[in-house]
């Protein structure tokens, strides 16, 4: 086994961190010896609750995370879900509602019935939303709660230490780790632009040890572009803790990607990814489709914040995605999710535990190889 500060915090055998949407991928991670960490976005708060009731159920006692995004600046209004939700579609202008019909309407796009739920998710990326995420979340006991959306909010901290949690929070430069770090938080993720989902402009390889420089004795991982073994043993060469890895788990059997998606991501190289604001406001990285190049062709118009671009767009990508798997030959080209450059490594799928072993005998003979070079 490889021991770093990370497993020494978690009490896990390999300093690798599984994060999806997938309860069952985050469980399969744990049960190989990771740290399977819940994307609770996609969920509404009581759905996340759910989950987590079903994620330890599996994992009898084995530690696990969730993740969250808890923004700085919001868009809120309203005094319950229903009304917040009115108050942000109020928010939408004509133009950009406009805009997402005539692309459906292109591409031969069938509207599916609008789904209340999908609203609430939006508006779960809202003050509002994202605190109903969190008591889901202190009801239970995850080992680790990580905020993937700006500096970690004093109360997040204060509740999650308060709970024995450790408070994790990815960083995309020296200045958000200096202040994640001001915080509180006790793990910081340097998350390089080859990741993908929400992901700054630096690659991994230049901002790992500039994080690790500035963590002192707080364990540092790296992620982004990281999805097998050589990739994990440079990450821990650069001084990282550990990886934290996310687009690797999207070529995984368990994963609930729709399987169109995933033909994609099989067919895809490295540079099939673009890093826009187009879907939920703020720049991620996604595979490139022709939904991407219509929001950035002339006369388009600009995305707009989080949570009124997730808003505008929940509803067609859910149309999207049920046309593709149809067969739908216009939805295959508009469809898309978040993926890193990573993806382009992807050949087959596989088993997300298996993906966990193998990722960790992978860098322990990558180690080894190198310790013989030493001479």
């Amino acid at each position: 086994m490889i021991r770093t500060a990370l497993t020494d915090l978690l009490g896990v055998e390999h300093p690798i961190v599984g994060f999806n949407r997938s309860p069952a991928v985050v469980t399969e991670v744990s049960r190989a010896g990771g740290f399977g960490v819940l994307a609770a976005v996609s969920y509404t708060a009581e759905e996340l609750d759910a989950q987590l009731t079903w994620i330890e159920e599996q994992l009898d006692g084995r530690p696990y995370g969730v993740d969250l995004l808890v923004p700085e600046k919001t868009a809120d209004a309203g005094a319950d879900r229903e009304d917040l939700v009115a108050a942000l579609r109020a928010q939408l202008p004509a133009e950009h509602l406009a805009f997402v019909d005539d692309l459906l309407d292109r591409y031969g796009i069938p509207r599916l019935p609008v789904d209340p739920g999908r609203d609430a998710i939006a508006a779960g990326m809202s003050r509002r939303g994202a605190e109903a995420q969190l008591d889901a979340v202190f009801a239970h006991r995850p080992a680790l709660v990580a905020n993937a959306l700006g500096t970690a909010p004093p109360h997040l901290v204060e509740r999650a230490h308060d709970a024995g949690m450790a408070v994790a929070a990815l960083v995309g430069t020296r200045r958000h780790a200096e202040r994640q770090l001001a915080a509180g938080v006790d793990v910081l993720v340097a998350q390089g632009t080859e990741a993908g989902g929400h992901t700054g402009t630096i690659a991994t390889t230049v901002l790992t040890p500039e994080i690790v420089g500035v963590a002192g004795d707080r364990p540092v991982l790296a992620a982004g572009g990281i999805a097998s073994g050589d990739q994990m043993a440079a990450a821990l060469a650069l001084g990282a803790a550990g990886v934290w890895c996310g687009s690797v788990w999207l070529s995984s059997v368990e994963d609930v990607a729709p399987e169109s998606v995933k033909r994609k991501f099989l067919a895809a190289g490295s540079g099939d990814t673009v890093r826009s604001p187009a879907r939920t406001g703020k720049p991620a990285r996604q595979l490139r489709s022709a939904y991407h190049d219509a929001w950035s062709a002339p006369g388009a118009p600009a995305p707009l914040p989080m949570p009124l671009q997730p808003l505008l767009t929940l509803q067609a990508w859910s149309s999207i995605d049920a046309a593709a798997d149809a067969g739908n030959p216009g939805a295959t080209e508009l469809q898309s999710f978040f993926v890193g450059q990573v993806v382009g490594a992807f050949t087959e799928l596989r088993g997300a535990g298996e993906i966990t072993r193998e990722m960790a005998r992978g860098c322990e003979r990558r180690i080894a190889a190198l310790a013989g070079l030493v001479r």
